[in-house]
């Protein structure tokens, strides 16, 4: 048997017994979850809580108009779309042409045939699923605009953007923030020696190491080629050391097998942090871990280093 159908919300505001009553006995409850208002401010407390995606809203009620709920649906509930369509017993051009201006999709003249209701929410409800597909598809492509294709993991874009938000955060609430650079050593040499595709798995597996040590408070992601980026908050020096410590020694002693062969990798490290003081830009701590990087490769790789001077608390630099 298939997935049962999925059942629609609709909200229905009219402050009329009969008309209620009448949409009650149109609508399938097999195909319609029907919630009833009788007052514009019922109507928009339900729709708050319920989000239905579509809506059918007399235009003459008690307090709010039908035209009052469209413009507050349009402006305060916008992010998925709603379909509305407007009951009114005034037919002038010049009012159905302010319920569409307001945002209503449709109107419908009372009294109307029941086969016309089920007709005009047959069409909303296609637009609805339109834009539910549409909106998925764009949450998928915005989705793969931030994530490296290889490792599965946040990309260059992607650790910029909640870098720069989460710099601002720990500059107003006076929390910590750290960024390191992490460069796999000799990575050409196990292209050169096993083949990229072996390459590929060394990469696919510092991801899955890093991922592994990341807190929801952190990201981590490939920033380009065999260079990783690891941003950690809410810690101190003590603590992000052992964190990539951890990271380090799980890599190195990871064995590949590719081809019948076995073989290691290692990668080095550069640790740069802020801790209260003026607000650096992102791009200047990265800097300043890409430093302590290359650092750490000069004094031999599979090592880390950290760029003290990246840090504005004195006591840290005194301590250090």
């Amino acid at each position: 048997m298939g997935a049962p159908k999925e059942k629609f919300k609709v909200l229905v505001a009219d402050d009329s017994v009969i008309y209620r009553k009448l949409v009650e006995q149109t609508l399938s409850p097999s195909d319609w979850a029907i919630l009833f208002a009788k007052t514009g401010q019922e109507a928009i407390d339900l729709f708050q809580s319920h989000q239905p995606p579509l809506v059918i809203t007399d235009w003459v009620m008690p307090d709010f108009t039908g035209v009052d709920i469209c413009q507050r649906i349009r402006v305060d509930f916008n992010s998925a779309y709603t379909y509305i369509i407007l009951l009114t017993s005034m037919s002038e051009k010049q009012h159905v042409v302010e319920g569409l201006a307001a945002g209503a999709d449709d109107y419908l003249t009372k009294p109307f045939h029941p086969d016309e209701l089920l007709a005009r929410l047959g069409v909303g409800r296609r637009i609805v699923d339109l834009h539910r597909q549409i909106e998925a598809k764009n949450r998928l492509l915005e989705e793969l605009a931030l994530t490296d294709s290889l490792t599965g993991l946040p990309n260059r874009r992607a650790i910029v953007e909640w870098a720069g938000r989460q710099l601002n955060s720990a500059s107003r609430h006076g929390f910590s923030f750290w960024a390191v650079m992490a460069d796999l050593d000799n990575f050409k040499s196990v292209n050169d020696t096993h083949g990229h595709d072996s390459g590929d798995e060394v990469l696919k597996k510092f991801g899955e190491i890093l991922k592994y040590h990341s807190r929801r408070s952190d990201i981590c992601g490939r920033f380009g080629g065999e260079e990783f980026l690891f941003v950690l908050t809410h810690t101190d020096e003590e603590n992000v050391r052992m964190v990539v410590e951890r990271v380090r020694k799980q890599f190195q002693e990871h064995i590949f097998n590719f081809n019948g062969k076995s073989f290691s990798a290692t990668a080095s490290f550069g640790i740069s942090g802020y801790i209260g003081g003026p607000q650096p830009e992102f791009s200047k701590l990265v800097s300043e871990a890409d430093a302590a990087l290359y650092t750490a490769k000069r004094n031999g790789r599979n090592r880390i280093e950290l760029a003290f001077s990246a840090s504005s608390d004195p006591q840290l630099q005194e301590a250090t």
